[in-house]
């Protein structure tokens, strides 16, 4: 996504605050008609700063002005004006404008309303996440650790479907956290104060399952020596996780689609109806479309579970992450066994790094609590002192200043100004690090 849209039907002028803004590294896009702007918008989304000629072909800058405003009015937009359009863009400010400019207009004097633009939807931006921040602390549960673009998309899509009844499916590999994301989503909706119940499907005997999920009457069955209540009632108010869904047999499946249809339960040995109002919550390791098709699991129940989905991501796929969520770990690990936290050294954090984390969030703690009790990583990746006679000095520094680029990129999401401010490095020095390590800013631009 860029930070600026700039329209104006002249393309001289177009041309020309395109190099402008390149030297400047503000990333914009350029339309010669509001039509063609609003549908990249409608596709890509909303940039930082709209920047507008009133006089356009087709529809003009004040229609613009108020499409813009309408989707999101705390977007600053700039106007751009001819002598003859001044009443028109003072009315434009009463509407909502940020600024107008007339023409024709020195360079800087564009620049610097832009920068102006830029910093103050910057700061409409870090406090409206600071208000997301503030909620998802507010509450009990889990919190979900990590900056990169996935785990941050992940944690606005959990604030803006916390508070719905929606059905969700989590989908990701074995460690990658699929019950904490559960939790997390329980802890920050209307249900918090009932219970968040848990079963793994794959963990409990095909002929109990059913007795498990809706419980049974006094002697519907051999054992059944007394009435019991399921995870179905248990749940009655709250969050119901089905981890390992894709484990459950088929016959249940049946019975597990109809309950979510009908939001009704029977208990085994019952001809009673019993009402719930739940929230269910499945998580899966496997594609479930994938294995509909080969028969293993119901299509009509993968659609009916498949309203709201959230891909988690492997840990290797989130790597600048490692190092907090190590810490983190570490901090817990030694509260619970009562030690101190050790301190992790550079080529301890290389060596977490550059291993592929096959067993995810879960083998990163597992690490991590034995770093507090032994004082040393061990069983998993290469052995450090082999690793260390493979690699140089010279290499190891290097290896872990290419990291600390390559972070700042992408916390900056690209921005070479950023980027520079973050490591207090001149812009000249930035780019020869970045060649020397083959890394290119539009990596890290968030889509």
């Amino acid at each position: 996504m860029y930070d600026v849209i700039f329209i104006d039907d002249e393309s001289d002028i177009r041309l020309a605050i395109e190099q402008s803004f390149e030297l400047e590294d503000i990333s914009a896009r350029f339309f010669a008609n509001a039509e063609d702007a609003l549908l990249a918008i409608k596709s890509d989304g909303l940039p930082k700063v709209v920047i507008t000629d009133i006089c356009l072909p087709g529809l003009s800058g004040e229609n613009m002005l108020a499409s813009i405003l309408h989707q999101d009015p705390d977007v600053p937009v700039i106007l751009i004006t001819g002598h003859g359009d001044i009443s028109m863009a003072v009315n434009a400010l009463r509407n909502g404008a940020y600024d107008f400019i007339e023409k024709p207009f020195p360079i800087d004097r564009l620049i610097d309303t832009t920068r102006r633009a830029l910093d103050k939807r910057e700061l409409t931006l870090e406090n409206q996440e600071l208000k997301r921040s503030l909620k998802a602390s507010q509450t009990l549960g889990p919190r979900i650790i990590g900056d990169t673009p996935s785990i941050q998309v992940l944690r606005d899509t959990i604030v803006h479907i916390a508070d719905t009844n929606a059905d969700i499916l989590l989908f990701g590999e074995t460690g990658t956290g699929k019950e904490l994301f559960a939790r997390s989503i329980h802890e920050q909706s209307p249900r918090r104060d009932n219970n968040f119940v848990a079963i793994n499907c794959g963990a409990v005997p095909e002929n109990l399952i059913e007795s498990e999920l809706y419980g049974h009457e006094k002697g519907a069955f051999t054992g059944a020596d007394a009435k019991r209540v399921g995870k179905f009632e248990h749940a009655q108010g709250g969050t119901l996780f089905l981890d390992e869904i894709e484990s459950m047999p088929l016959q249940a499946q049946i019975r597990l689609l109809r309950v979510l249809q009908e939001r009704v339960i029977e208990r085994v040995g019952s001809n009673e109806l019993v009402p719930i109002d739940i929230r269910v919550i499945a998580a899966t390791k496997v594609d479930l479309k994938q294995a509909a098709a080969e028969g293993t699991f119901r299509e009509d129940l993968y659609y009916r579970l498949n309203v709201v989905t959230l891909d988690l991501p492997p840990l290797r796929q989130r790597k600048e992450d490692i190092p907090t969520l190590f810490h983190h770990f570490l901090l817990v690990a030694a509260s619970r066994y009562g030690k101190s936290a050790p301190a992790i050294e550079t080529q301890q954090i290389h060596q977490l790094m550059s291993h592929d984390w096959p067993g995810n969030v879960r083998e990163l703690r597992n690490a991590a609590e034995r770093f507090v009790l032994l004082g040393r990583l061990s069983q998993f990746g290469s052995d450090p002192t082999t690793e260390s006679r493979e690699m140089s000095l010279a290499d190891q520094m290097a290896e872990f200043e290419k990291s600390l680029i390559e972070q700042a990129l992408n916390q900056c999401n690209g921005s070479i100004k950023k980027t520079m401010d973050r490591l207090q490095l001149a812009r000249k020095t930035l780019y020869d690090k970045m060649q020397k390590h083959g890394l290119d800013k539009s990596n890290y631009k968030s889509e």
